[in-house]
């Protein structure tokens, strides 16, 4: 996964399609999700998984509305499409995001 700071988020409106994982470092939840999130990446190689600290992200999580961490977010033409805080599993998460692998 890459880890993006704010400056760098305006790439998701250029982007036809984006994956961005968002967390807080002391959330024990968003640890093992990201390690779903890391098994789910080496499965589908050509799909680009993109993390942030949402502790540095206040207006963004206003304009997108986000509720809690972890939080998974798929843009499409620059439009929040889908927002998921339940992992559940990586098969789970696998599922939601093989649409999207190129």
């Amino acid at each position: 996964m890459i880890e993006l700071k704010e400056k760098q988020l305006d790439m998701f409106a250029e982007m036809d399609t984006g994956i961005l994982y968002l967390y807080t470092p002391f959330c024990g939840t968003c640890q093992l999700a990201k390690k779903m999130l890391t098994v789910v990446e080496a499965a589908l190689p050509s799909l680009n998984i993109y993390m942030a600290n949402l502790n540095f992200l206040p207006k963004q999580a206003l304009d997108w509305g986000i509720e809690s961490v972890p939080c998974l977010l798929v843009f499409e033409n620059g439009s929040v499409v889908q927002k998921k805080y339940a992992f559940h599993s990586v098969e789970h998460i696998y599922q939601i995001l093989k649409e999207y692998a190129a």
